[in-house]
């Protein structure tokens, strides 16, 4: 059950979403684009706004007592949205089917209306989340020590020194 006073926050949300997300139909599809890929389109603008309507979102579910893995699964939302909306041109087109604020929105939600089962998600998402960035460490760190070898190795040509 959503806690008392939270309905509001949700509405808000879910306003905030459609206009950054699903603001209007493309003619002749099922697709609907917002704001955001067009806000992308100027460099910082759209990250801003993205950005403070996710950190609105995470506030809202804090209050509704969404536990860290939770919030933490909204947070990766968002820094994906924003990493791959850096992108120019392409992360405008990323940023058209992400949909970071409708997905953090869902999530809210979900979370009001069946918190274990949420949480528990969650977790796992987070949990692979943590591995796949532990695996991006290892293998920069391994990339990085070839490039030093293959750096310090002197090169042979086959040929003789003369002397």
């Amino acid at each position: 059950d959503i806690p008392p006073g939270a309905s509001p926050h949700l509405d808000r949300l879910r306003a905030m979403a459609r206009v950054l997300d699903d603001l209007v139909g493309l003619p002749g599809t099922r697709w609907r684009v917002g704001l955001d890929p067009v806000l992308g389109l100027v460099p910082g603008v759209g990250d801003a706004v993205t950005g403070s309507v996710a950190a609105y979102a995470i506030v809202v579910a804090r209050r509704l007592g969404a536990p860290p893995s939770v919030l933490a699964r909204m947070a990766g939302n968002v820094v994906i949205d924003l990493v791959a909306g850096s992108v120019p041109f392409v992360g405008d087109l990323f940023d058209f089917g992400w949909k970071a604020s409708r997905k953090n929105v869902r999530l809210v939600e979900r979370y009001a209306a069946r918190p274990e089962a949420v949480k528990r998600s969650s977790g796992l998402v987070v949990g692979l989340l943590l591995a796949l960035l532990a695996g991006a460490v290892v293998a920069a760190t391994w990339a990085v020590v070839w490039v030093f070898r293959l750096l310090s190795t002197p090169l042979s040509f086959g040929a003789t020194p003369v002397g």
